[in-house]
């Protein structure tokens, strides 16, 4: 069983991920009628299924790596770039709400570990 605080910085992880996409967005629309450019996303979801794939329950968030990459098999447009406005609404849109849930199911997690205290004493 996943211990609770590797829950609370898989969370934590996961809310830096949002932070770093959320970057991505923004500089794909500003890069978006630049000719030659590719949007850019974030990994973390594909290196958390490789941790996760590996170790099990033992996973370490920290070791999860974060970082940009380029997806490079999607059709250019007519500014010569693969950046779409509606699909990066979209995924800001997506990133917002997954960020929400993040921030909610963290504060549950502290809501139990608090009412686990409370019942202590």
């Amino acid at each position: 069983m996943i211990q609770d605080n590797t829950v609370i910085n898989l969370l934590e992880s996961a809310m830096r991920a949002e932070g770093l996409r959320q970057q991505a967005i923004a500089t794909n629309v500003a890069n978006m009628n630049t000719e030659g450019y590719r949007r850019i996303d974030v990994n973390f979801e594909i290196e958390l299924r490789k941790a996760m794939d590996k170790k099990g329950d033992d996973i370490n968030p920290d070791k999860v790596e974060m970082e940009f990459y380029q997806t490079k098999n999607t059709p250019v447009n007519e500014q010569g770039s693969d950046v779409s406005l509606d699909t990066e609404l979209g995924k800001m849109v997506e990133n917002s709400l997954r960020h929400r849930a993040y921030m909610s199911l963290l504060k549950k997690k502290y809501q139990q570990m608090d009412s686990a205290i409370k019942l202590q004493y």
